[in-house]
């Protein structure tokens, strides 16, 4: 089980052999002797890729879910460090959020939890947690259905804003028809290309602006510096905006309409979150957010 597992999240025989410091021709005749017990084909094999068959996917599944159970029921009996959470966990994080709220701490985490190896990876790229063998995403935004697991740990607030050279050219928005009068920063998803939706909270309803801009950018922290530099309105993660509001550099706008806060949600495969190196990495990134007022869960 093991072995399949581990082929399917690296979609590669010889990376999976990498992994296990197998040799790759233990892993062909795994999988052979393992396909002739169960009477059934579970990967497809080309000479370029590698797919599950209907049974090999159904098949995937369980043994995740009785792998993970089987480390759950382990860790209470490893001699000296009982109970202790160990092994490698590949994260793959938000690049702007990864960098600014996670990584300068991540060092409390390694302290607490020693025998924890992590694998991270920052970026804003579209990730198969299951082809590519990662643990868990860290992940802005409203979730699309997937086969996935979702865990809310926060909410990002944001707010509008533009830098003081622009308002002192184009004018203060006083109300949300004022909006037409302005441009904007453009922010567009780099997964999904589409850019943000700007919406604000009025009378408990959300109510949506066109904005248009000479600026577009799929990058939290280059949006950030295109607003600095009075490139136009933003709407920006209050995280990322609270320096430069207490250094006069952003100036916040229409305050009494805040834009909707958005979900942060760790993703994992089913099952996974029984395995007691994910759950731990899931309850310590949970209260590094509730510790950041701009990040604490609110449901939305």
């Amino acid at each position: 089980m093991q072995t399949f597992v581990r082929i399917v999240e690296a979609n590669s025989f010889t990376k999976a052999a990498e992994t296990l410091n197998l040799p790759r021709a233990a892993l062909t005749a795994t999988m052979q002797n393992l396909e002739a017990f169960l009477g059934t084909r579970l990967l497809q094999r080309t000479t370029r890729r590698l797919s599950l068959t209907p049974d090999g996917a159904d098949y995937f599944r369980q043994c995740v879910d009785i792998l993970g159970a089987v480390e759950a029921a382990e860790a209470g009996f490893r001699g000296a460090s009982a109970g202790q959470p160990k092994g490698k966990l590949r994260i793959d994080l938000p690049g702007t959020l990864g960098r600014r709220m996670v990584m300068p701490r991540i060092g409390e985490f390694c302290a607490a939890y020693p025998e924890v190896e992590l694998v991270l990876s920052l970026s804003d790229r579209i990730v198969d947690l299951v082809q590519e063998g990662i643990d868990c995403a860290l992940r802005v935004g409203q979730l699309q259905d997937s086969s996935l697991v979702g865990r809310q740990i926060g909410s990002m607030r944001f707010l509008t804003c533009a830098a003081p050279g622009y308002l002192q050219r184009h004018g203060v928005p006083r109300t949300l028809d004022d909006l037409a009068a302005h441009k904007a920063v453009v922010h567009f998803s780099g997964r999904t290309g589409r850019a943000f939706d700007w919406d604000f909270q009025v009378g408990g309803k959300v109510v949506k602006a066109d904005m248009a801009g000479a600026i577009s950018v799929n990058d939290a922290d280059a949006y950030l510096s295109c607003a600095l530099q009075g490139m136009g309105l933003a709407q920006v993660g209050a995280y990322q905006a609270r320096p430069h509001l207490q250094a006069g550099e952003l100036v916040e706008v229409l305050q009494a309409w805040p834009p909707v806060p958005m979900p942060i949600s760790l993703l994992y495969p089913q099952g996974r979150m029984a395995a007691p190196k994910l759950r731990v990495f899931a309850d310590w990134l949970s209260s590094l957010f509730q510790q950041e007022a701009d990040l604490q869960l609110w449901e939305v």
